[in-house]
């Protein structure tokens, strides 16, 4: 008897890991939104939204969760300038631990769940934040609070995702967190453009001001 109920209890205990396995396997497949785990390493060169729209795809498909349309939250500027509110689908998002960060465009914009918590790259890893070696919260988005693009002129986003030398690029606080207790230095879009001594689209100028090249993806279906 109690062999049996040895057995029972180790065939309970396989199960329950098989079971959980399964669970851990289908959250990165049912992932919606991430922070990109790394970038082209080409600074706010990301190839344009064509080349940004890859790595969303690329580093997705590693995750297992290919099977899904993804897109830079990227905007662009001048003619034919893209807001990135509009190349991301309908939502709802969720993270790669299954976390529903916004419902809706209108939500992501307004009172999302966008936190260090839940601003995870697409391995369900947090991103460093301020306080953290290295600080890399600043995420490349090239956008206005409400996600629309800027207007032609003052160069916010680097080219649009072209250049790695002289421009800017907008970016924002994936911790929510920043220099003040306003609401730019918490913003996860709009918080400043990005500057340093190569120009301020470089890679070491992003890395100076607290970035490393990261952005969001967003599955739009």
């Amino acid at each position: 008897m109690t062999s049996r109920l040895s057995v029972s209890i180790l065939v309970s205990i396989a199960m329950l890991c098989l079971g959980t396995a399964a669970i851990a396997q289908a959250q990165p497949a049912n992932m919606s939104f991430f922070v990109t785990s790394a970038g082209p390493g080409k600074g706010a060169d990301l190839g344009g939204l064509a080349g940004a729209d890859k790595t969303c795809q690329t580093l997705a498909q590693a995750a297992g969760a290919g099977s899904k349309t993804w897109h830079a939250y990227l905007s662009t500027q001048g003619p034919g300038a893209v807001n990135a509110r509009d190349r991301i689908g309908s939502g709802p998002w969720q993270n790669a631990k299954g976390a529903v960060i916004a419902k809706d465009v209108a939500e992501l914009h307004g009172k999302n769940n966008l936190t260090k918590d839940t601003a995870l790259t697409e391995k369900g890893e947090k991103v460093n934040g301020r306080g953290d070696t290295p600080n890399m919260h600043d995420i490349l988005t090239g956008s206005q609070p409400d996600g629309t693009a800027f207007a032609a002129g003052d160069d916010r986003t680097c080219g649009n995702w072209t250049k790695s030398g002289q421009g800017s690029a907008m970016v924002g606080h994936s911790d929510r967190q920043g220099l003040r207790d306003d609401d730019v230095s918490k913003s996860w879009n709009s918080s400043h453009p990005s500057r340093g001594p190569d120009g301020g689209c470089s890679q070491s100028d992003l890395k100076s001001t607290g970035g490393n090249g990261f952005f969001y993806c967003f599955a739009t279906k």
